[in-house]
């Protein structure tokens, strides 16, 4: 099954402390969000993305902001299971393609998604979501690039992630409002589980 299609929203999530990764993932997938993504943007993303492979085994655990094949490499190693990028160059994409997992490749053009597709790559990442356009801009791609889906991705918040599922060519949002940087630094996990239980009620 598609990544776009296991769930309504997957958690876009920063993690500091690795020590959080494993309670945190448990939240998210209790509230009905299985598709977990943790960011290489900090130290302890890999060691995070370890723990939760080896811990939470009904998590679908993949890594953001991969911009290299080294990350793709330390990523795989760590045990992720699909990769998620910013955006797409051609050395970046051939790497993905020979990764042996999903992915899903950044873009914010009409060229970059012409690109995409042209290599068979129906299924791609919006990204930045809100500061790229939108709804409009998305429900504008959906004319002439009807074969293409999105999960578009960045400042996306609650209120209005339904107008983006709303989109025929959208299949999930990416969002990061499910792990509050203060949920997470107290240890609420009830508070997340919340958010994502509310986030899965979505479709």
């Amino acid at each position: 099954m598609s990544l776009l299609d296991l769930a309504p929203v997957i958690p876009v999530v920063v993690i500091d402390d690795v020590q959080t990764a494993v309670p945190l993932a448990r939240a998210l997938v209790s509230g009905g969000l299985p598709v977990i993504e943790v960011t290489l943007r900090t130290e302890a993303a890999l060691g995070a993305i370890g723990r939760i492979a080896a811990e939470v085994p009904e998590a679908v655990i993949g890594a953001g902001t991969i911009r290299t094949s080294d990350d793709i490499a330390r990523s795989l190693m760590a045990g992720a299971k699909f990769l998620v990028s910013p955006g797409t160059t051609l050395s970046l994409v051939e790497a993905m393609e020979s990764s042996g997992v999903p992915f899903l490749p950044g873009a914010a053009t009409a060229s970059e998604v012409m690109a995409l597709a042209e290599r068979g790559l129906k299924e791609l990442k919006f990204f930045p979501a809100e500061a790229a356009g939108g709804v409009p801009y998305l429900k504008s791609l959906a004319g002439p690039l009807p074969d293409v889906r999105f999960c578009p991705t960045g400042g996306i918040r609650a209120a209005g992630a339904a107008d983006y599922l709303a989109l025929p060519n959208v299949g999930c949002v990416g969002g990061t409002w499910l792990t509050p940087a203060d949920a997470l630094a107290a240890g609420d996990w009830g508070r997340v589980e919340k958010l994502a239980s509310d986030a899965a009620a979505l479709r």
